[in-house]
């Protein structure tokens, strides 16, 4: 018999994305959650055409797009000379090629209207101060039939599965900071998503509508630290980011004056089993936390969960769960390839990046367009 109801560790875009899409299906769920209260965590989150499509699917698109951006082009630009590189349309254009579209918006923003619709669905049960150990699910008066782990990179459900993926730190760091729009540089656009690319670095800028802020991210090769993105940069860590951006363009550099950093290693998982072949399983970051290179985290985590509430209506859990598995380890393999070319390709030093950038300046938008297709129209199965 399919699933009728469900427990769900963790609260974030994972775990209220799989609420609702049970809820579709006719599935009821407790998500637990061990904070009391959920705050506005993060920064920025570009939602790419895929991760809209199931919004969309999910009924909360149209509350989004009240209040994000939709970019009108993914830029990428020389971190040196400010020269543009490369850049692929979106806006109109990515609703009409990939059938959703691109926005750009705060994490806590797609928090809020998540959250808003699990408590107004009353096939979803949101509990809050409810930290759970593998094997010891509160009880709430109706037994789980499958435990779903959206519970992070640091997932705690993970030893309810053998061989599961284990945390690692992935030798990069992301300074987060955010400056107002009103007295930002012309040279970031205020229509676009930009990446600033460098030998040692780069910087993604974007604007965001309901802050009236530019979110800026820097990534680099750092050493590994507390794990928690609310940690500010030591002035050592700092000094080091300076040093990698000293040979960018002084007008790059001169956005780190004063501004309030955030210093957040960033975590990958190594491979591993995703479900216990019983009625646990994990998705997101819990089974698949990636770097964040091809902007595809939050996207993977809908899709895991889409599909997911797709299988356990259709088919008994521990089929259901292994069909998940088999149908999403190929996706997120194939992403974390492009992201790990990504990576390559941003940080480029000497002959290779001056033939990146060559081949970048004769690629034309549509072809670059053309390339994202198997990412951006993918659409979820079930």
């Amino acid at each position: 018999m399919p699933v009728r109801h469900a427990a769900i560790v963790g609260a974030g875009i994972a775990g209220l994305t799989a609420a609702l899409a049970l809820a579709k299906r006719g599935i009821s769920s407790d998500i637990f959650e061990q904070a009391d209260v959920l705050a506005e965590a993060g920064a920025g989150l570009q939602i790419s055409p895929n991760a809209a499509r199931i919004l969309g699917e999910l009924g909360v698109l149209a509350d989004i797009e009240k209040v994000w951006l939709e970019p009108q082009s993914i830029r990428l630009v020389s971190g040196h000379t400010l020269r543009p590189l490369a850049s692929v349309p979106a806006g109109d254009f990515a609703r009409s090629r990939w059938g959703a579209p691109y926005g750009v918006l705060h994490r806590a923003t797609l928090q809020k209207v998540l959250i808003a619709a699990v408590t107004a669905n009353p096939l979803c049960t949101l509990r809050l101060g409810s930290g759970i150990e593998p094997g010891a699910i509160p009880q709430t008066g109706r037994k789980p039939e499958v435990i779903v782990g959206a519970d992070g990179v640091w997932s705690k459900l993970r030893q309810a599965i053998e061989a599961s993926p284990s945390p690692r730190f992935s030798g990069h760091i992301a300074y987060r900071f955010t400056i107002a729009g009103s007295s930002a540089p012309a040279f970031l656009d205020r229509s676009s998503v930009s990446a600033f690319l460098s030998s040692s670095a780069h910087l993604v800028c974007y604007p965001l509508k309901e802050t009236a802020n530019f979110n800026l991210v820097a990534i680099t090769a750092g050493n590994a630290a507390p794990q928690d993105w609310r940690n500010e940069p030591t002035d050592q860590q700092s000094k080091q980011l300076r040093s990698r951006l000293s040979g960018w363009h002084p007008d790059i550099k001169s956005l780190l004056g004063d501004v309030q950093m955030t210093f957040w290693p960033l975590y990958e998982t190594t491979a591993g089993r995703w479900q216990n072949g019983k009625d646990t399983v994990l998705i997101g970051d819990a089974a698949h936390a990636m770097m964040p290179f091809a902007a595809q985290g939050a996207a993977m985590a809908m899709e895991d969960a889409y599909e997911l509430a797709a299988l356990l209506a259709a088919h008994e859990p521990a089929e259901a769960l292994a069909r998940f598995e088999r149908q999403r380890a190929p996706r997120i393999a194939q992403v974390r390839k492009r992201g790990a070319f990504n990576r390559f390709a941003y940080h480029a030093s000497g002959p290779i990046r001056l033939g990146r950038d060559l081949v970048l300046s004769l690629k034309p938008p549509q072809s670059l367009a053309a390339d994202l297709d198997w990412i951006y129209g993918y659409r979820p199965i079930g």
